[in-house]
């Protein structure tokens, strides 16, 4: 897939639960395609849920950090792109 602007990037990640932080420059939604990518990151994923101060929602705003559940390791300052 094509990839769009950058919304954010990763600000922690919690390798047992396989969550990160993110720290978002735009706006995302639950079931949203985005890529990860850095030095040695580089995959795609839906976001299947948002979690704003421990608490589900299904949209996060731009300036705000959301917990994401990832399918792979993400590492601090990997950025995250919308796909097209």
């Amino acid at each position: 897939m094509a990839e769009g602007g950058r919304i954010g990037e990763v600000s922690h990640y919690f390798d047992r639960v396989q969550v990160a932080v993110l720290r978002l420059t735009r706006g995302v939604r639950q079931g949203q395609r985005v890529h990860f990518r850095g030095a040695h990151t580089d995959f795609e994923q839906e976001l299947a849920s948002l979690q704003v101060e421990h608490q589900p929602v299904t949209e996060a705003a731009a300036g705000s950090e959301v917990a994401v559940k990832v399918a792979q390791k993400v590492r601090r300052g990997d950025g995250v792109f919308e796909t097209t």
